[in-house]
C-alpha cells in the first residue's frame, strides 16, 4: 500500500456544485470551488467519533 505523505487534491461535483477535496497526513478538507473556507476534519477526530459531534454542533449553530 502507498503511504499518504503529501497533499492529494481531487475535484468532485455534488448537486451541480464543484468542490475540492484535499487529503494529507493530518486529515481532509472539503471546500467549494472559489472559496477558502470549508469543512476540515482531522483523522484523529474521525476515528474518535468526534466528527459526528462536530457536524451536529455546526448544524445547530446555523
Amino acid at each position: 500500500m502507498t503511504p499518504l505523505n503529501k497533499l492529494l487534491r481531487r475535484e468532485l461535483a455534488i448537486d451541480d456544485r464543484h468542490y475540492t477535496l484535499s487529503i494529507d497526513p493530518a486529515g481532509l478538507k472539503l471546500v467549494e470551488k472559489g472559496h477558502r473556507k470549508g469543512v476540515t476534519l482531522a483523522w484523529k477526530d474521525l476515528l474518535n467519533g468526534d466528527a459526528a459531534l462536530a457536524a451536529a454542533l455546526k448544524a445547530s449553530l446555523s
